[in-house]
């Protein structure tokens, strides 16, 4: 059994408060934003700059947050509390993973 990666109360009480084509509006701005925020992530993680990699661990939480995709906000939180370390391209593979999760369940979702 797999798990939607979408808490689907979290999405629709978005969509009740923003108006279907807002919400419609910010996931596009996210789908399209997360991946730089990643990119971001992988790169204060190579440079050893852990202040930059906690901000943009903050950031890709906080977004997934707000969507409900709660997979996503689970690691990225753990990314931020944890700091880079040297499993990071694993770690790295599982965050995008659960982006590529996330960014699927969350285009099905506008689509009806």
């Amino acid at each position: 059994m797999t798990t939607d990666p979408i808490d689907h109360a979290v999405y629709d009480e978005l969509a009740e408060a923003t108006g279907e084509d807002f919400v419609v509006e910010l996931v596009d701005t996210f789908l399209l934003e997360a991946p730089a925020m990643l990119d971001a992530l992988e790169a204060a993680a190579e440079a050893g700059d852990g202040d930059a990699y906690r901000r943009a661990a903050h950031s890709i939480k906080s977004n997934a947050q707000v969507f409900g995709a709660t997979e996503l906000a689970e690691l990225a939180k753990a990314r931020e509390l944890e700091g880079p370390s040297a499993e990071e391209a694993s770690r790295m593979a599982a965050l995008r993973a659960a982006f590529a999760r996330s960014a699927e369940a969350l285009k099905a979702l506008q689509n009806g």
